[in-house]
């Protein structure tokens, strides 16, 4: 029985909102894309995902032509949608791998969407939100997860292999590094277990 209007206690107050997190553990990761293994389109998506640190909506604007003939090493060039600028990615041999895989998965005319949806040309933000929240409760993961969850983990990862915060930063397209640890999600007990090196 659903509940009366605004009575919802996991739903965020009026003006407030639920920060979404990375998936923190490879076996998390290593899990969902076997979840994916057979679903081309799906498996593309968290792959490029987790791999660019595209916002949602950048990774659901790819047509086949923009990346039909990149390899190992190539860039992808995206206008960010909330600045306006163009931000540079170089693809790994995973991102290949799987556009290669979606591109031989079905006819796609250079103007397709790589990401078409049953209702519609291309697949919408809310529908990846579900997916993402799908995904990650089928392999066993708690928390709040959605769309932005795949370009977060992509930092997380960044930042646990010790990539330089403005480095992380840069290609978010942040204006500082304090935003980019907040989004991160990086607590204070982190930044605090950097004074633990004795010299």
């Amino acid at each position: 029985m659903p509940l009366p209007k605004g009575s919802n206690p996991n739903h965020p107050k009026l003006g407030s909102s639920i920060k979404v997190e990375p998936i923190r553990t490879k076996k998390a990761i290593s899990g969902i894309k076997q979840l994916l293994s057979g679903s081309p389109r799906d498996l593309c998506l968290f792959t490029l995902g987790i791999n660019t640190a595209y916002r949602a909506n950048e990774l659901l604007s790819l047509k086949a032509g923009q990346v039909r003939y990149l390899g190992v090493g190539d860039v992808i060039d995206l206008k960010q949608s909330k600045t306006d600028r163009y931000r540079l990615v170089t693809l790994n041999s995973k991102a290949v791998s799987v556009i290669q895989s979606l591109l031989r998965s079905r006819a796609f005319e250079d103007e397709d969407y790589l990401f078409w949806s049953l209702h519609g040309p291309v697949l919408q933000v809310p529908t990846v939100t579900n997916m993402v929240k799908r995904w990650c409760r089928l392999v066993g993961l708690r928390g709040h997860y959605g769309s932005h969850t795949l370009r977060k983990t992509w930092g997380y990862w960044q930042y646990k292999r010790h990539t330089p915060i403005p480095l992380v930063m840069e290609a978010f397209g942040h204006k500082s590094q304090q935003q980019t640890m907040a989004y991160l999600g990086i607590q204070p007990k982190d930044v605090a277990r950097i004074f633990e090196m004795e010299l």
